[in-house]
């Protein structure tokens, strides 16, 4: 996985909410939560995982819902700061973290109703092989999100010090196929990229947001957009 030694650091757990949804990025928060709560409902009872949970911004969100939910993740400092917002939430009787590789799921096969992962794609050496461990441990749903390759976000990749793996959907459709899923729906926004918005404060991020989400709207919406949801089913 791209930056795993990176993403494992005391310093970027502690700081990784406070650097990308403070500000401007409220909106990513508030729109990821949206996709990833219209996607799993109905959420009482349904028993979820998540892939690379990092600080739990999902898992607490859906444990309030209340999912039965496990979180895995690969760095034990983002774990801690998972366990940290359950505690403060009043949910960590309801979820579980656990270290662990998304390439090996330590779960068998059809253990959850539903398996998703945000912001994991983008990092993925191997898509192929870890959208294949979450469609063979899910006995239902599939919920995750891709950068797109021809997009603003294209521009905006070139200068990350990691970069970021871009998809189109043409290739979605070769990971989907090859795991076995099938697509039941999907979701494309943000005509600009996450790091315009995470640059500016909420208040001028606002307008923006609308006339990003207003373009969302026209023909121009899909083909533009940097961020796709894609929700799928096994076949």
């Amino acid at each position: 996985m791209k930056g795993a030694e990176w993403y494992q650091a005391d310093d970027v757990a502690e700081e990784y909410d406070a650097k990308r949804f403070s500000g401007g990025g409220r909106l990513i928060d508030e729109r990821e939560k949206a996709a990833v709560l219209r996607a799993l409902a109905p959420l009482e009872d349904k028993r979820i995982l998540e892939i690379a949970c990092g600080t739990g911004r999902f898992t607490a969100t859906l444990a309030q819902e209340g999912a039965d939910i496990v979180g895995i993740d690969i760095s034990e400092a983002m774990l801690r700061q998972g366990r940290d917002r359950a505690y403060e939430l009043g949910v960590d009787g309801h979820l579980e973290y656990m270290r662990g590789d998304a390439a090996r799921l330590p779960f068998p096969d059809d253990y959850f109703d539903a398996v998703f992962a945000m912001r994991f794609f983008h990092l993925a050496d191997t898509p192929a092989s870890f959208l294949g461990e979450m469609a063979r441990v899910a006995e239902s749903q599939v919920f995750f999100d891709t950068f797109n390759r021809y997009s603003m976000r294209s521009l905006y990749n070139a200068l990350l010090p990691m970069g970021s793996r871009l998809y189109s959907e043409r290739e979605v459709y070769r990971l989907l196929d090859g795991a076995g899923l099938q697509l039941e729906g999907s979701e494309h926004d943000f005509v600009l990229p996450y790091g315009f918005y995470r640059k500016i404060p909420n208040e001028i991020a606002k307008p923006f947001r609308t006339v990003d989400a207003a373009i969302g709207q026209t023909p121009l919406g899909r083909p533009l957009a940097s961020v796709s949801y894609w929700d799928a089913r096994i076949a």
